[in-house]
């Protein structure tokens, strides 16, 4: 049975909407925008009070994002799962999406090394259920939202294999850190096969072309050891989270 939770309600069978709270706010056909747009105001708000609410204690935190299309038995399954373990036993909560996949496989390192094991779900039109590893799980109605949660909570990152989510989420991390609106965090990129192609690109295309500096292209480092994707994105050990961790302009 198709299920759709929108905060905290829970709809199916034929009250699954068809679009998603995020549609309409970004939609300008909504004739009823002059009344509709303040409500939405406050249910914006409610979501940043309440993720700001359930993170607040969580102390320090590396998110992780990637595929949600990645099978058990694929060896970057693993790989997250070594990666959330390792996070774990280094003292580090592991936030990821909540999802399947490569995010299902972090939070399972993670839970089973006992660990904080973080998730922040995402009003879809399709069915993605938190998976069953999420020890503190948090569910967002808009992706803006949700990704000031992963920043604001994120002290570094390790990026997996994915499509086009995981690398919205790794370009705006990169945005945010060269503009100096965060403070600088680490950014790693896990599977060098997967991403030399874009490593390339920066280099050959907009490196060249003057569209980055050099020390733009610093900000990403790239392994295949789970246990130095660790090491690096913990290397400063731990940080001030929430308030303190992002710049505010």
């Amino acid at each position: 049975m198709n299920k759709h939770v929108q905060g905290a309600v829970v709809r199916s069978h034929d009250q699954v909407p068809s679009t998603t709270l995020d549609e309409h706010l970004l939609s300008g056909e909504d004739a009823d925008w002059r009344s509709a747009d303040p409500w939405r105001v406050l249910r914006i708000q409610s979501e940043f009070v309440e993720g700001f609410g359930a993170l607040a204690e969580l102390g320090p935190a590396i998110g992780l994002f990637g595929s949600a299309r990645t099978p058990e038995d694929s060896p970057i399954y693993r790989a997250a799962q070594q990666i959330g373990r390792g996070l774990a036993e280094a003292g580090f909560a592991t936030i990821t999406g909540g999802g399947p996949g490569i995010m299902e496989a972090a939070n399972r390192g993670a839970l089973e090394a006992g660990g904080v094991s973080v998730g922040l779900g995402i009003e879809l039109p399709f069915e993605q259920a938190m998976n069953s590893y999420v020890s503190l799980g948090v569910n967002f109605r808009y992706f803006f939202a949700r990704k000031v949660m992963f920043l604001k909570y994120s002290q570094g990152f390790v990026v997996m294999p994915g499509g086009f989510g995981t690398l919205d989420e790794v370009f705006e991390a990169l945005t945010l850190v060269q503009t100096h609106k965060v403070r600088s965090f680490p950014i790693v990129l896990f599977g060098s096969e997967f991403w030399a192609p874009l490593q390339e690109w920066l280099r050959a295309r907009v490196l060249a072309a003057g569209y980055l500096g050099q020390a733009d292209l610093g900000l990403l480092t790239v392994t295949d050891d789970p246990a130095e994707a660790v090491a690096l994105v913990t290397a400063a050990g731990p940080e001030p989270t929430g308030a303190d961790t992002t710049a505010m302009s």
